[in-house]
């Protein structure tokens, strides 16, 4: 099964019309897309309410993909605000029992930071955080080339599948050695991610932070080409792992959820399950 959807649910105004309350926006969204990635968790471990509205806030398949929170992944600046890591991580562990306890936990994401290359000890720290996980669903996701440069692309997918890391396989622009090749290889038989960041070369590598940044960074629009050679290369992963998650994050200009209601079409599929589209029942 190919599961399509979007980095987030609040900022796609094509979806709403204009016509849908914040506080709806997940209800309407799930009635399009059956999964989602919470970005809000990279920036601050959620409260446990806010998990339990949103898993009541959609239908019983619906799965979602929680981001790792920054500071177990190195993006924090400064000081982490808990005691130490390990009271970081029963934190963040803490924050997903609504999913779990609804299954509606697909994975979580540990996205690492371009800074974040090959190296002994952030091997190691890989270790550290797969144990601190406790067998939760987990995928991995590189951000420096390193890690897929020459021999090393098949040592990192042996230790991925060695310490049970779902493969984050991106498409992103090429853009030197803070950007990571498209690596169609799954690394375990259930799940795979697939992250759609664009191809806008001059903005990966513009340098800045913050919303503007990120405004560069994620502009970009996929062709019907472009989606018919990743449809086809998600069916051939669909061959070889039983879930595909498909995330489409290239929404500064709005393209996320154009981009993605095509890859649905072109795809085929008719999701069952979904919420009642709101604004159809007016």
């Amino acid at each position: 099964m190919i599961y399509v959807g979007l980095t987030g649910w609040g900022d796609h105004d094509s979806l709403y019309d204009g016509k849908v309350q914040p506080r709806d926006k997940l209800k309407e969204y799930s009635s399009h897309f059956p999964t989602v990635e919470v970005d809000a968790s990279f920036y601050a471990v959620q409260p446990v309410k806010n998990a339990v509205r949103w898993v009541q806030d959609t239908p019983e398949s619906f799965q979602f993909i929680v981001k790792a929170y920054q500071g177990m992944t190195g993006h924090q600046r400064g000081e982490i605000p808990f005691k130490d890591k390990n009271e970081m991580f029963q934190a963040y562990k803490e924050s997903l029992k609504p999913y779990i306890e609804a299954n509606k936990h697909a994975m979580t994401l540990f996205q690492f930071p371009p800074w974040f290359d090959c190296r002994r000890e952030n091997v190691d720290y890989l270790r550290w955080c797969r144990e601190q996980m406790d067998g939760i669903d987990c995928a991995l996701e590189f951000r420096h080339q390193s890690w897929f440069a020459g021999e090393m692309r098949e040592r990192t997918l042996d230790f991925m599948k060695e310490e049970n890391w779902i493969h984050s396989i991106c498409d992103e622009p090429q853009a030197g050695e803070g950007s990571i090749p498209t690596v169609l290889e799954p690394t375990s038989e259930q799940k795979v991610l697939v992250r759609f960041h664009g191809r806008n070369v001059h903005g990966w590598n513009k340098k800045g932070r913050g919303q503007e940044w990120r405004e560069v960074r994620y502009l970009y629009r996929y062709n019907e080409t472009e989606l018919k050679e990743w449809a086809r290369k998600m069916e051939k992963l669909e061959e070889r792992t039983a879930k595909v998650y498909a995330l489409f994050n290239n929404n500064s200009g709005g393209d996320a959820s154009d981009n993605a209601r095509q890859m649905v079409d072109l795809l085929r599929i008719e999701y069952s399950g979904l919420n009642p589209r709101q604004l159809d029942l007016f």
